[in-house]
């Protein structure tokens, strides 16, 4: 009896370490059957041998790697309708992100089955029609973008049922109707409320907090009495002095700035003449200054701020002037970011300091690919090397496996 239990649980831990290395059949051929439909202009490295969960773009899976939860494939190209029975066979999906390709036709309302879906992203396509009348299919719904397609009809009343819903951008459609009716009653909300909310009764915001301004309607303009003593030719002497004194207000305007254009002319061409820098240089110089996110040259990456402040982040050690962070982006491409701290610098010494660690090139320091820099936040962005950091190969540090 003692023997038989022991062998139950070797048998029940090899098929749970059997179930958490084998790939998703199903969910793999789903979507090499979406890709075989929507052919997409650019190449993606699916194929029926390589892992999904470890290699194929734009593919996230659960830890033990049994089910994926996450498709993210903006800007590649993706043509005609969403098949029917394939994305929509991913059940336990979370993420779908097919923003920015050429996808045409109706709403997919195949995806009315991925009850855990809390993030859906299709805008900038060409999808039409009408949007499906019963959103409280997704509860778990928290950020819907459906703009810039040519949606029409009207605004579904099930939108305002979604609880978790956070954001939603219905911008640059076809819609019409009425706005459906909104019930904000009973919550502990704070700020102002917007503007729009005036087009509702009073009973839909009542008790919604106690930190909440309401705004009032604009009282009516009184109402003005002509005077009696005012005849005629006082009125003309009052419009033509009126005039005459906003025609000298704008000469006024326009002489100072045509002052202030001639003085920047004038600097500019001194700081041109003195830095010795030609006029396509120095706009160079002053556009590049105003990007948020500053390349090296010779850099491959294209993503902005937005991207990395969106992109998943996985804490990979902490030390004296910051943590750093994996970040995996929505193409699936992985970079380092230290965030800095406690680092006192004007943004001069700053980016003065960035082009000398930029600078460095040795085969065994990890190159600056690029930095930002604000009052509050100052980062540095490298490449992703995933065979560890240099503490953990000299100290023995094992990776700890979460699968």
């Amino acid at each position: 009896m003692e023997a038989w239990r022991v062998s139950l649980c070797f048998f029940s831990l090899y098929l749970i370490i059997s179930g958490a290395e084998a790939d998703p059949l199903q969910d793999k051929r789903a979507l090499l059957e979406f890709l075989t439909i929507t052919r997409p202009t650019r190449s993606l490295n699916w194929n029926e041998t390589t892992p999904l969960c470890k290699n194929w773009t734009g593919v996230t899976c659960n830890r033990n790697e049994s089910r994926i939860i996450a498709l993210r494939l903006p800007a590649i190209g993706l043509n005609g309708q969403i098949p029917p029975n394939t994305i929509s066979r991913l059940s336990a999906l979370r993420v779908l992100s097919l923003r920015s390709n050429r996808l045409s036709g109706p709403f997919p309302m195949g995806l009315a089955g991925l009850k855990d879906l809390g993030f859906l992203y299709l805008e900038d396509n060409d999808l039409s029609g009408p949007l499906p009348l019963d959103f409280s299919v997704w509860k778990k719904l928290v950020g819907l973008n459906l703009s810039n397609n040519r949606f029409n009809g009207t605004v579904p009343v099930s939108l305002s049922g979604l609880k978790r819903l956070q954001s939603l951008n219905l911008a640059n459609n076809s819609l019409s109707g009425v706005v459906p009716e909104i019930d904000l009653s009973n919550n502990n909300l704070h700020g102002p409320l917007p503007s729009w909310l005036l087009r509702f009764p009073p009973s839909s915001y009542q008790g919604i907090g106690d930190d909440v301004t309401h705004f009032q309607p604009p009282p009516e303009p009184p109402t003005r009495k002509k005077p009696k003593g005012v005849t005629k030719t006082v009125f003309l002497l009052i419009v033509i002095s009126v005039s005459i004194v906003l025609l000298a207000v704008l000469a006024f305007v326009f002489a100072l700035c045509y002052l202030r254009r001639k003085l920047r002319i004038v600097k500019d061409h001194n700081l041109q003449k003195k830095s010795g820098m030609s006029p396509e240089k120095f706009d160079s110089r002053m556009e590049e200054a105003n990007n948020r996110l500053s390349f090296f040259e010779g850099c491959s990456y294209s993503f902005d701020l937005e991207d990395l402040l969106r992109a998943s982040a996985e804490i990979l050690g902490k030390g004296t002037f910051g943590t750093t962070y994996k970040a995996v982006l929505e193409d699936a491409t992985s970079v380092a970011v230290k965030r800095l701290k406690d680092v006192a610098a004007g943004k001069r010494d700053f980016e003065q300091q960035m082009e000398i660690i930029g600078g460095i090139k040795h085969e065994n320091v990890v190159e600056l690919k690029a930095y930002y820099y604000s009052k509050d936040e100052k980062l540095m962005v490298y490449d992703y090397f995933s065979s560890g950091s240099v503490a953990s190969l000299l100290h023995g540090k094992c990776v700890i496996s979460y699968g």
